[in-house]
């Protein structure tokens, strides 16, 4: 049982009315009353606490009185505090986030009651729970559950008496559960146990078990009395820490039930045998009577932010206070605006208990700090550095910032609030003295661009500086940028971001309208042309659409002149991007494209650098035959010419152009082509090209070896005039198997129906959706002679056979391996004929030959053919050293491949040698062998990692063994100066790596250290001649060059007084850069800080004649300027800037105008009204004539603008006011005992003790009963 007297608005309410006046009053007041100005209670009526309570008390109601009935509201709202040792979540720095925030809208969407939640000063957290009543209920269940660290306590009930605890449905215990916010279980019929567990806060428990036992003992068999007790003397009856009533409960064998603070109930239960009940009645009725007339209440006022000192923790300083003086101490409930404290207890005593509340009161202290709130996160330090120091030493002290206020609030015992004041004060002052702010205004679509990439900018800016700058979130859409720090690093970082903002000001945006085609080619692989082009306009943002978005817009943004320049260079680069886009298609026979491209691509290389075009050629096992051209029209026309000029040199190739209507082209070239390529197949392959549609030629060109050429020109004549008379076309089906065998070996069999015929015959290509139809077209007789013939050819077909044929089982493997592909080929060639071999393991040589008779007849004589071939099979050795291996092979074997085909060969290469240096060993003869065979080896004889083997025809074999022995590289040595080494080798190796990929060859440049002039060139023979052309021809270039440096750098020094030097170096070295390039010449000026050197000589280097030249060019400058004079003249200062006029365009308007140069002084120089102007003596005469006008101009207006200032300033300033005194009041409770201080504790007037002699004054408690 706890005897803390926290309050509920009622009884508190209670009590007060239930004081007589004396007993309320704390100081008595002056007689004397004052007409103005009106007392607290006047300006401020109390509002009515009850009806009940107004009809009750013995003082006026007020202003309030009237009767009001109260109208009972449908929302309601509860406020809940949980202190910071019940919290469950007590991060800090997660309030209002983390799982406390989720658990909060949980169960607002669960309860449909609104929740706010905030920390108090004690770090306890305080909520507002606000909706219907059962919603209110259930959500404080809900916050207590969750939110508060739950207790357990267990209470022991009859078991008979769990079932009135339930209730009828269960519905008490929900009820239950719901009141009081604890969780109660019950335990099960059938388990024995009678305890009931209670979970929950401590409060909650209390009111739990408080509730069951008071069912329990309704429905005890046992006397049950209930004892009605003012609830104010229920602390007197607990007595301190409940020691009182639990002695009584042990003595008498009586349970007493006494109402926990939290509820307002008055009546104390007692349960137990009744003579024993009796005496327990009868011991409190005792207590309650004695202490009902020995004590008395006096109220005193005590700030509500000090209430909970006065509690202590858990209550604790209360139970102290009633242990020590046997006073009880009632203090108003948390959410009552009271600040009314009462005191019940025997006369002599309270004064003792008093000066305990006001002890305990002000045991802790709240004092402020001024401190600007911009310097409020400097005073915290990054991540509370600087105040942790200050929370370490005295940890009992809560320091407040509150963002926007000029101030910091600090809470804790008083000792430790000076000290942490003191210092908070010294931080303060430090801070102010080394610290500086200053706010300026920047639009605010600016922002992003000064915080730059990733921060880039403003990271800099802070680094740089030393500063801090806030620039305010997107959403704001704020002007104002706020930089705090140094006073000298702020006003610099003012000064450059204001320049930043002022060149965005002059920017400006373009979209540029770029084929998204272009984009790729312009951004350049891994950004290498975009990065050109941004070098080279540095002040220019370039921003491509994302490929996603399908956009052609290209934007620029940047300085207008630059991004005029940057549009110019980008659209000439797209205009030479689109005349370079022209492609051309060039059709060249299958077997012309390896000598095309040459050896190692030197042809085609060749070609593409002197036309400077992008050639494609079909891949190696593409069955194209177009070669693609692309760059500009004209070079793509001559790249077009070479290629078909090399083609007409390697055969007998012919070109003829034929005159057939143009109307006649759609139908000649057939559908999807098919028609005109099968002309083309049929007359081995020449290439027939029509006009462009539209174009109204019409001439077809024929191209060719001559023969084909003129076979293709009869059949496009023939079929032209077939077309122009009449045309017959017939479409017939047979299997795609079949197809190759109906055409037969090279053509044979269709030529020769056509032949007969006269019908031309057009199956279908790979391309064609339809692989069954088969095309006749010609004369109506003709196309139903050769359908007929067809026909009959593909029933043939149809009828299936099957054969057999016998291999020697040592020639099977041939035909099966690679996962059957000389049977795959076979199948395809022969009309989808089935070979089966028998399985492996089997010594069988009967092989199965199923399908149409004369495919099954050609197939047998086709494997016939292969075995006989195996038989003359040879196998020889070809020896190639080993470190050769890779270069014959060729980049992925394309070389042996090459051969492979050619000459119809196997070639195995030898496993390489893993240790070469083993072989040089001698073996170890072992019991047995013969050492003399070892002995009498060759040792000149090639080595088996050395030797490759070549399977075949022995004709064949030889003829590839030739070819491999070609492959295998040579070197030669060529001498070349050592000196020009470096040169050959190129920046990183460019130089040398571009001749070996051009030559095809390896080129060995010696080591620096051997000083030698000998390179070694290694590759195939017939590269080498022309490898080492080349290198000298390179060494000839760089021999000229060598000449042509020595005579660039011939020196001449010029003597030029140093007082010279900025004019002919110019603004940003414009005048200088101008020398250079016209004369093509360095020009160097003395180095200012090496005192060694002349510093009137600058040095020219270059050719003799172009030196001399610029000489020249920098005497005539001196010349000009030694005609220049110098003269001072006093301008009023306050005028400077309206002729500098914005960012200098004023005064450089007029040092052009007048040819002179004008200084003005800086700030800090002893006279500000000194300008210099400098220029040949006419100019500088008128030049400063125009100043001095326009400064008697400008004078004008700033002294009339002063004058008027004077009289616009307002007079308000002039004279001091008093201050105001504000809304005064009197007799208010911070002014009871003095108007212009707080009360002092110590004195002993204004908190006298009880029984001592004090001078004669109102007594502060009222009179003494």
């Amino acid at each position: 049982m706890s005897s803390v007297a926290v309050l509920t608005q009622e009884s508190f309410a209670e009590h007060r009315s239930g004081l007589v006046p004396q007993q309320i009053k704390v100081a008595t007041l002056n007689s004397e009353e004052e007409s103005d100005p009106p007392t607290y209670k006047d300006a401020f009526p109390p509002l009515p606490e009850k009806a009940a309570c107004l009809e009750s008390a013995q003082e006026p109601a007020g202003a309030w009185g009237n009767k009001i009935r109260p109208i009972k509201a449908s929302v309601i709202t509860q406020v809940f505090h949980v202190p910071l040792e019940e919290r469950k979540y007590k991060d800090m720095n997660q309030f209002g986030e983390g799982e406390q925030a989720k658990i909060c809208l949980e169960i607002m969407q669960r309860t449909g009651a609104h929740l706010e939640l905030s920390l108090a000063k004690d770090q306890g957290l305080s909520i507002m729970v606000s909706g219907k009543l059962d919603a209110v209920m259930k959500a404080r269940k809900d916050i207590v559950a969750r939110l508060q660290t739950q207790a357990s306590a267990t209470v022991a009930i009859p078991k008979e008496h769990h079932r009135f605890v339930i209730g009828k449905n269960g519905e008490k215990l929900q009820d239950l559960e719901l009141k009081t916010a604890t969780k109660i279980q019950i335990p099960r019929p059938d388990d024995a146990s009678n305890q009931i567990r209670i979970t929950g806060t401590k409060e909650g428990i209390e009111k739990a078990r408080h509730e069951v036992l008071l069912i329990s003992a309704e429905q005890d068999k046992r006397a049950v009395e209930r004892l009605e007790v003012e609830k104010a003397f229920h602390p007197f009856i607990a007595g301190p820490y409940n020691r009182l009533v639990s002695e009584i409960m042990q003595e008498t064998g009586t349970r007493i039930n006494i109402p926990p603070p939290s509820v307002n109930r008055t009546e104390i239960v007692f349960t137990g045998e009744k003579e024993q009940l009796a005496q327990a009645v009868a011991r409190i009725k005792k207590i309650y009577e004695e202490k009902k007339k020995k004590t008395t209440t006096i109220a005193v006022e005590v700030k509500k932010s000090q209430h909970k000192y006065v509690i202590g923790p858990k209550g604790n300083s209360l139970q102290e206070i009633l242990e020590r003086t046997g006073v009880s101490v009632e203090i108003p409930p948390s959410d009552s605006i009271s600040e009314t404290v009462i005191l019940r207890g025997e006369p002599e005593k309270l004064g003792q208990a008093l000066t305990e509340v006001y002890a305990k009161a002000n045991s802790f202290t709240v004092s402020s700090v001024s401190a600007p709130s911009w310097l409020h996160r400097f005073i915290i330090g990054k991540k509370g550095q600087n105040l942790a120091k200050i929370t370490q030493q005295m940890p009992k002290v809560h320091i407040e910032f509150t963002e926007g206020e000029d101030k910091i609030t600090l809470e804790g015992p008083t000792e430790d609030v000076n000290v942490a004041q003191e210092q908070i004060e010294a931080m303060v002052k430090d801070l102010i003295h080394r610290m500086d702010y200053v706010e300026i205004s920047i639009d605010h679509k600016f922002h992003r661009h000064l915080i730059g990439k990733s921060g880039a900018n403003i990271n800099r800016i802070k680094d740089q500086y030393k500063v801090s700058v806030r620039i305010p979130p997107d959403s704001e859409k704020s002007n104002l940028i706020r930089i705090e720090g140094d006073p000298q690093g702020v006003q610099q970082a003012k000064r450059e971001l204001l320049e930043l903002a002022s060149r965005m000001e002059n920017e400006r945006t373009k979209d540029l309208i770029i084929e998204q085609r272009f984009h790729r080619t312009i951004i350049g692989q891994k950004g290498e042309r975009i990065r050109e082009i941004r070098d080279k306009f540095p002040e220019v943002i370039i921003n491509f659409p994302d490929p996603a978005q399908k956009s052609d817009i290209v934007q620029l943004r940047g300085p207008k002149n630059e991004v005029e320049k940057c549009t110019k260079y980008m659209q000439k680069m797209v205009a030479d991007l689109v005349e370079n886009s022209y492609s051309i298609s060039v059709p060249i026979f299958k077997q012309f494209h390896k000598n095309i491209i040459g050896k190692g691509g030197a042809n085609i290389k060749k070609i593409r650098e002197e036309s400077n075009t992008k050639i494609d050629l079909p891949a190696e096992n593409s069955n194209s035959e177009t070669i693609i051209i692309t760059g500009k029209r004209a070079n793509c026309e001559a790249a077009r010419s070479r290629i078909l000029s090399i083609q007409k040199d390697l055969a007998n190739i012919a070109e003829v152009e034929v005159s057939i209507p143009a109307k006649l082209h759609n139908s000649l070239i057939g559908t999807k082509g098919r028609l005109i390529r099968s002309i083309m197949e049929e007359c081995g392959g020449v290439h027939i090209h029509f006009p462009v549609e539209g174009s109204g030629s019409d001439t077809v060109v024929i191209r060719g070896p001559s023969s084909d050429v003129e076979k293709a020109k009869k059949q496009l004549l023939h079929l032209a005039e077939e077309k122009q008379t009449k045309s017959f076309t017939v479409d017939i089906r047979a299997k795609p198997e079949y197809h190759k065998f109906l055409i037969g070996k090279g053509g044979g069999k269709i030529r020769k129906v056509r032949d007969t015929t006269g019908a031309r015959i057009i199956f279908p290509t790979a391309e064609d959706k339809d692989q069954d139809l088969i095309t006749i077209i010609g004369k109506e007789d003709a196309v139903k002679e050769a359908q007929k013939e067809l026909e009959a050819l593909i029933q043939n077909l149809d009828n299936v056979v099957e054969d057999y044929m016998l291999v020697d089982p040592k020639h099977h493997r041939h035909f099966v391996i690679r996962r059957g592909q000389v049977l795959r080929e076979i199948a395809e060639e022969y009309g989808g004929v089935m070979v089966s071999f028998p399985r492996s393991g089997t010594q069988s040589d009967k092989v199965t030959l199923k399908g149409a008779k004369e495919c099954v007849e050609a197939a047998r004589k086709r494997i016939q053919e292969i075995i006989e071939d195996l038989e003359a099979q040879v196998t020889i050795e070809c020896a190639i050293p080993q470190k050769f291996h890779r270069s014959v092979m060729g980049p992925k074997g394309s070389r042996i491949q090459q051969i492979t085909r050619d000459y119809n060969v196997q070639i195995k290469f030898p496993d390489k040698e893993e240790n070469p240096v083993h072989s040089v060993e001698p073996a170890v003869q072992e019991n047995g062998d013969d050492a003399g065979e070892g002995r009498e080896a060759d040792p000149g004889s090639p080595r088996r990692c050395d030797i490759i083997i070549i399977s075949g025809r022995k004709e064949k074999c030889e003829a590839a063994k030739e070819a491999l022995e070609a492959l295998v590289p040579v070197t030669i040595e060529v001498e070349v100066p050592f000196d020009l080494h470096r040169y050959i080798i190129g920046q990183k190796g460019s130089g040398i790596r571009k001749m070996m990929d051009e030559f095809e060859v390896n080129i060995h440049v010696p080591a620096p250290e051997l000083q030698s002039d000998i390179i070694a060139i290694t590759g195939l023979a017939a590269n080498l001649d022309r490898a080492k052309a080349g290198l000298l021809e390179r060494v000839r270039e760089l021999q000229a060059e060598q000449e042509d440096r020595a005579l660039r750098s011939f020196k001449l020094s010029v003597t030029v007084d140093p007082k010279y030097h900025p004019k002919i170096i110019g603004r940003k070295g414009a005048v200088i850069t101008q020398i250079r390039l016209e004369h093509d010449v360095n020009i160097q000026f003395p180095d200012k800080d090496d005192g060694n050197q002349p510093q009137d000589q600058i040095t020219i280097t270059g050719y003799e004649k172009n030196t001399e030249a610029a000489r020249d060019a920098i005497l005539k400058i001196v010349g000009e300027l030694e005609q220049m004079v110098s003269e001072d003249v006093p301008l009023d200062h306050r005028v400077h800037a309206r002729i500098i006029g914005a960012r200098g365009k004023a005064i450089r308007k007029i040092m052009d105008e007048f040819k002179v140069d004008i200084r003005f002084p800086q700030s800090g120089a002893p006279d500000p009204n000194c300008v210099t102007v400098t220029g040949l003596p006419e100019n500088v005469e008128e030049a400063i004539d125009h100043i001095l006008n326009l400064e008697e101009e400008y004078l004008a207006d700033v002294v009339d603008s002063e004058v008027l200032q004077v009289y616009m300033k307002p007079p308000a300033h002039e004279e001091s006011k008093a201050p105001s005194k504000g809304f005064v009041v009197r007799d208010a409770p911070w002014t009871a005992n003095s108007s212009d201080k707080a009360p002092d504790m110590s004195s002993s007037e204004e908190f006298p003790s009880f029984g001592a002699q004090v001078a004669p004054k109102t007594l502060p408690w009222g009179p003494k009963r």
